[in-house]
């Protein structure tokens, strides 16, 4: 489903069915070893995917160690992103010199717990959600929770600074399926970047609602 909403240039892979027989890489035991099942196998299971997109992208499939705030570190020359949720393990890489940054999400297709949209939305945000929700009987709450994570995902490997979820505003179009769209998500911070680019202003992405799941998608470039 991943790459449904991917651009060219960027490989994905993923898990829906967790294969029992799936171990880590060796260079990666040691990140897990003290680790809960449940951790354990989505983080298994995300660097499996990671590894496949590597080998689509004829890069070597080596280990994938852990950076600032868990981020990931592909290798040299490769951006990406993982996820996870209950029932799916996702990952999306691409070359540098194609795309500047890749930020993925996936959730489940449900409201989000009470008490947790006012503190992951803008009032603009719950405004639009207030008739879209009924218009669509989506759970768009979640939707907006996932593109959230999705910017996230795309800013801090490119500034390695902390983005709130009340910094970036994010609206939606939702295609003729009803089930899929866009999104736009303004940043309201700087955007100051390490790569040597311009500034980070927003980012555009894409999303799709099926079997079950929610997926955000942003390829930068």
């Amino acid at each position: 489903m991943i790459g449904r909403i991917l651009p060219d240039g960027v490989a994905a892979a993923e898990l829906v069915r967790y294969p029992e027989e799936l171990k880590p890489h060796p260079g990666e035991e040691h990140l897990i070893a003290k680790s809960v099942e449940k951790r354990r196998r989505d983080f298994i299971g995300a660097r499996y995917c990671a590894r496949q997109a590597l080998a689509q992208l004829g890069e070597p499939q080596v280990a994938i160690g852990k950076g600032e705030r868990g981020m990931p570190l592909f290798p040299t020359g490769v951006v990406g992103s993982l996820t996870h949720c209950d029932g799916y393990r996702a990952a999306a890489l691409a070359h540098r010199l194609r795309w500047r940054s890749v930020g993925i999400d996936a959730e489940p297709h449900d409201t989000l717990p009470e008490g947790v949209l006012d503190s992951v939305s803008l009032q603009p945000e719950r405004d639009w959600l207030q008739g879209a929700i009924p218009a669509t009987g989506l759970h768009l709450d979640r939707l907006l929770f996932c593109a959230k994570e999705a910017t996230y995902k795309a800013w801090f490997p490119l500034t390695l600074r902390w983005l709130g979820f009340e910094d970036a505003h994010i609206t939606f179009t939702i295609d003729d399926t009803g089930s899929a769209g866009t999104f736009h998500s303004k940043l309201l911070v700087p955007g100051q970047t390490n790569d040597g680019g311009a500034p980070l202003i927003s980012f555009d992405g894409r999303w799709l609602i099926g079997d079950g799941l929610i997926l955000t998608a942003i390829a930068a470039g």
